[in-house]
């Protein structure tokens, strides 16, 4: 990984940022192998949004796991989905997670990745493929790398490409969803 990515680490941070307004939620649900009682990981979830829409899916018998590093944004979330099927809880996805192993069906992750550092980044590949059932999915939201008129500078970012060289799964499908946003999708 280049040294630019590894001193990234420590300098770029989301509070109270969020990407939903420019992103076509509705291409990505739409592109996502989402049914009622399964079990899903919005990695990084920041305010619940995408979770909240996830947790619409699954139904009372599905699971939405809500994970971010941020206190503020989870204790926020938390209240929000009182009674609901999402359990929201303080972690960071590029260490062990408490959650179960191979005991999800979907982790989703969005505009967050672009932060890591080169080990981050291994500790994250690990834990997908720690948490991810047999015939889990992996879903990647990331800004183009390309110029944009908002976001990380062009050495943070990922294409497709270099994501499927760092990312040990099998990439199964590729969608725009966003004018400038891609989903990268892969299978366990």
């Amino acid at each position: 990984m280049s040294e630019s990515k590894t001193k990234s680490d420590h300098n770029h941070h989301h509070r109270g940022k969020s990407s939903e307004i420019f992103l076509d939620k509705n291409k990505i649900l739409a592109n996502l192998p989402i049914v009622p009682s399964q079990v899903i990981l919005d990695a990084g979830c920041g305010n619940g949004y995408m979770a909240k829409e996830f947790a619409k899916l699954t139904g009372k018998m599905g699971k939405v796991y809500a994970l971010d590093p941020d206190t503020v944004s989870i204790d926020i979330l938390r209240t929000e989905t009182v009674g609901t099927n999402i359990e929201a809880f303080i972690g960071d996805i590029t260490k062990q997670t408490e959650l179960t192993t191979s005991s999800i069906d979907l982790v989703y992750i969005s505009t967050v990745i672009h932060g890591f550092s080169g080990t981050q980044m291994a500790g994250f590949v690990n834990e997908v493929k720690r948490l991810l059932k047999s015939n889990g999915k992996l879903a990647i939201v990331e800004i183009k790398k390309e110029d944009t008129p908002f976001g990380p500078p062009l050495n943070m970012r990922f294409s497709p490409e270099e994501l499927r060289t760092i990312i040990d799964l099998n990439p199964t499908q590729l969608v725009e969803v966003g004018e400038y946003f891609y989903m990268q999708l892969f299978g366990k």
